[in-house]
C-alpha cells in the first residue's frame, strides 16, 4: 500500500512533466530578450502569430519580440471567429499599431480558419517575402502541432518555436484545472492525426 501511494503520485508528476516539456518546444528558452549570434538566438526574418484561444496574448509576444529586434515583419494570421466583424489578423495588427509597431512591419493572412490553413496560406507570404527562418508564436499547448504544420507545409523555411509563457488558457500551473486536461489531450490526439496522414502521404 505504501509503495503505490509513492508510485502513483510519482508517475502522475512525470506525466505532467512529460506533456508540458512535449508540447510547448521553445527553442529560444535558453536566449536573453535580445538576439545575439548564436545558433537559434539570431535574429530571424520574420516572426509568425496565429490567432486562437488566447489571441492577445500571442499578439502581445509577437510585439515584444518585434520591439526586441528578433525581426522587421510580423506576419498575423487568422480570420474572423465572427464572420460579421474584422478577422483576427486584423484586429491584431490594430492591437500591434496601436503598441507601436509601424503598419508597414505587418502582414497579414485572413483566410484561416485552422492550424493547417495557417501554415498553407502563410507558406505563400514567406515565399513573397523570401523568408527563410520564422519565430512562430502561439500558445504552449499548441506550439507542437502548429510546428509541425509549418514545417510540413514549408520545409525550406526554418521553424524557431516560441510559445506565451502564459495565457488566459495555459500556464505552469494547467494540470490543476480540467481545461488543461482538456487542451492536452485534444491536441496530442490532433498530434497523432497528423503523424497518421504523414505516413499515408
Amino acid at each position: 500500500m505504501i509503495r503505490f501511494l509513492i508510485i502513483v503520485p510519482l508517475i502522475i508528476i512525470a506525466l505532467i512533466v512529460a506533456i508540458s516539456l512535449y508540447l510547448q518546444p521553445n527553442d529560444l528558452a535558453k536566449c536573453g530578450e535580445l538576439p545575439s549570434v548564436a545558433g537559434t538566438c539570431e535574429p530571424v526574418d520574420a516572426i509568425v502569430a496565429v490567432s486562437g484561444g488566447d489571441t492577445n496574448a500571442r499578439t502581445d509576444e509577437a510585439i515584444a519580440l518585434y520591439k526586441n529586434q528578433w525581426a522587421e515583419t510580423i506576419i498575423f494570421a487568422g480570420a474572423a471567429q465572427d464572420k460579421s466583424g474584422p478577422s483576427n489578423a486584423a484586429a491584431m495588427k490594430s492591437r500591434a499599431i496601436a503598441a507601436g509597431v509601424p503598419e508597414a512591419s505587418i502582414v497579414l493572412d485572413e483566410a484561416s480558419a485552422n492550424t493547417r490553413e495557417n501554415a498553407v496560406n502563410t507558406e505563400e507570404i514567406l515565399k513573397n517575402l523570401s523568408v527563410n527562418k520564422i519565430i512562430l508564436v502561439t500558445s504552449g499547448y499548441h506550439q507542437r502541432r502548429a510546428g509541425l504544420e509549418f514545417a510540413r507545409t514549408s520545409p525550406d523555411v526554418t521553424i524557431i518555436n516560441h510559445p506565451v509563457s502564459s495565457d488566459q488558457d495555459w500556464s505552469f500551473w494547467w494540470w490543476t484545472g480540467p481545461r488543461g486536461w482538456t487542451l492536452a489531450a485534444s491536441e496530442l490526439v490532433k498530434i497523432g492525426i497528423f503523424y497518421v496522414e504523414s505516413a499515408r502521404g
